[in-house]
């Protein structure tokens, strides 16, 4: 068996070189709908939805994919040349404060008007009442993460790693987005 994963984990790296936007891109999707699975399942679903996780694997593709390759490309410019954890740190604040807030404010506005189809008054009251206790435990979760990956991550993995990373927290903010509504209607 460690032959066959041997064989498959080049053939990824061989991608990773040749494709990385694309490799990134599907590399997300996928653990964007395996964190939808799980979450559907951790929820009590019968039965996945198929459409839903569809969707959780659009956007990992066309969003989470691109954005994660081409801010770390962009964090590599900026600090072109500097280490140490003086930089590293300079990387993670960054990130912390630019997309970090983008990122959940985003999830949570395609949960609710592109997952659940709700309408836009009730996604944003939701945003509205939930968002700020999201961003606040993401600034407790997210930093560490950060720091691993500034730290120890060769930039072409750091997205890789930050999607692995992500599918966990993506069942958190997929739970947290779920509105009561969808909730009723489960039962």
């Amino acid at each position: 068996m460690s032959d066959i994963v041997n064989v498959a984990w080049k053939k990824y790296l061989l991608q990773l070189q040749l494709h990385p936007l694309r490799t990134k891109a599907i590399t997300a999707s996928f653990l964007a709908g395996f964190s939808d699975a799980v979450a559907q399942k951790i929820t009590g679903a019968k039965r996945l939805q198929l459409r839903r996780l569809l969707l959780f694997m659009l956007y990992g593709f066309a969003y989470s994919g691109p954005f994660g390759h081409f801010l770390h490309k962009l964090m590599d410019k900026i600090f072109r040349g500097k280490t140490g954890n003086e930089t590293v740190a300079k990387k993670v604040i960054l990130e912390q404060i630019t997309s970090s807030p983008w990122n959940n404010f985003l999830f949570m506005m395609y949960y609710g008007l592109v997952i659940e189809g709700r309408p836009w008054s009730a996604v944003t009251n939701k945003v509205k009442k939930d968002y700020p206790s999201i961003q606040l435990t993401a600034w407790r979760f997210w930093p560490i993460v950060g720091w691993v990956n500034y730290q120890y991550m060769p930039l072409q993995f750091r997205v890789i790693f930050h999607s692995f990373v992500a599918a966990c927290w993506g069942i958190f903010l997929n739970l947290k987005a779920r509105s009561t509504v969808a909730t009723i209607k489960k039962a």
